[in-house]
């Protein structure tokens, strides 16, 4: 499985420490490219020197002064000079291009005749062939004065810059990555209903442009906020009041009682659909959230319909408690009961359980159901299915209220076909990791 950063701040980082890697490891091989020729030529020189050197104090010296010489050659520098045989054991030297061109520059200089090997039976070295008239000897060298030791310490400062670019690089994309990640954070509150801080309008200019017209925006949706709830106490005030009168009035003047019933029922009627209006137009994040046991709750709301004279049925199980908006919650469960009752009128349960970390709330009528392909249509808001449940009063705002409530407490609601008949309404809730459920 491939690992792939999801953060900006990590995706930046790696890219550009890639590329630095990428950058030393060129400049190392562009280095080491560049520097072998100059190297091997110099070395080259270098060795035919000494093998010159070599061949023509051996020639010029002293026959009883020989000796003297190879050991003052070998004590003082190093260099050892020893007849070839035909039954040296040769090692070959070591395959790499920096061997290849110095012997291709040493035999330039001493001849296509000239010979190499690593080590001589035992000895090892940097071993050279001259010859003298007809005899064949072998010049030894310190391998280090020809090849160079891989410069480890040269390594170890290399390593350390690239760490401390590294550190530096972590530093300026962490210092890029912050005012974005405060801008998430922010835009996460708008999402979740709530007015965020301003952002700080300071850093690059982009940085700067970008928080100021976050900022704006914040304000901008802020007022609107504020007038829709002036428009809505308005509505409210403006509304139910002539309502009010309406209702007074019918009742003392109608002298049919019939008449009157209805005309009042009516205007029950009306009130619900306000009702309605304002609870889905009302922000939910103006409740604050509250430990909440949603299976009492539920209970609460059963007992009161059942005390209304409907016939609710309860299979409530202990559900552990969650941070949740009560009056929120209560107005789901109230408004999936009152859907239920109006098109079932009977047979309706109400049922609560946890399983995998997910709290379930369920209210399941004997209906005529809602087809699958209409499921996701009926939670907008004034939408009914009047085909199938034809001849019902509301607003059509319900369902998309419960949706609304289930969403904001991060949940769903799910419209399922019960069998048998009927229509199941499922409300999934998170549970906190920290809640364990009762039983579960």
């Amino acid at each position: 499985m491939t690992f792939a950063p999801r953060t900006l701040l990590w995706r930046s980082f790696l890219l550009i420490s890639l590329l630095m890697v990428i950058s030393v490891a060129a400049w190392f091989q562009i280095l080491r490219s560049y520097e072998r020729e100059p190297r091997a030529r110099q070395s080259a020189q270098m060795v035919a020197s000494v093998v010159n050197l070599t061949r023509a104090a051996l020639v010029t010296a002293n026959a009883a002064k020989r000796r003297e010489l190879l050991l003052d050659l070998s004590d003082r520098e190093g260099i050892r000079v020893y007849p070839a045989e035909p039954g040296d054991k040769l090692t070959p030297s070591p395959d790499s291009a920096f061997v290849g061109m110095l012997h291709a520059e040493i035999r330039r200089q001493l001849g296509d005749e000239t010979r190499f090997a690593s080590a001589i039976g035992t000895q090892r070295g940097f071993f050279i062939s001259f010859h003298i008239d007809d005899d064949e000897y072998w010049v030894m060298l310190p391998r280090e004065r020809v090849e160079r030791q891989f410069p480890w310490q040269w390594l170890g400062w290399t390593a350390l810059a690239l760490l401390l670019s590294l550190i530096g690089a972590w530093l300026i994309v962490s210092r890029i990555n912050r005012p974005l990640k405060a801008l998430t954070v922010a835009a996460a509150d708008i999402g979740g209903g709530k007015m965020p801080a301003p952002l700080p309008e300071t850093g690059p200019v982009e940085i700067q442009t970008l928080a100021r017209a976050f900022n704006q925006m914040t304000q901008d949706l802020a007022r609107l906020d504020a007038d829709r709830a002036l428009i809505l106490a308005g509505v409210s005030h403006d509304l139910r009041t002539p309502l009010s009168r309406l209702r007074l009035s019918t009742e003392m003047s109608a002298n049919d009682v019939e008449l009157k019933q209805g005309m009042i029922a009516d205007i029950a009627e009306m009130d619900s659909i306000i009702g309605q209006f304002l609870e889905f137009a009302r922000t939910q994040s103006e409740e604050p959230l509250t430990p909440t046991d949603v299976a009492a709750l539920a209970r609460e709301v059963v007992e009161q319909q059942q005390r209304l004279g409907h016939a609710v049925h309860a299979k409530i199980e202990p559900v552990p408690e969650q941070p949740l908006r009560r009056l929120g919650i209560r107005r789901l469960i109230s408004n999936l009961l009152d859907n239920a009752l109006a098109y079932a009128g009977k047979d309706v349960c109400i049922a609560t359980r946890s399983k995998d970390g997910i709290l379930i709330l369920e209210v399941l009528d004997r209906g005529p159901g809602i087809p699958p392909h209409e499921t996701e249509r009926l939670k907008q808001p004034f939408t009914r299915l009047e085909a199938a449940r034809s001849g019902k009063g509301g607003s059509g705002l319900g369902l998309a209220i419960v949706d609304r409530i289930a969403r904001h407490h991060g949940g769903t609601l799910e419209l399922l076909a019960r069998e048998g008949g009927g229509l199941i309404a499922r409300v999934s809730l998170p549970l906190r990791e920290s809640a364990a459920a009762p039983g579960s």
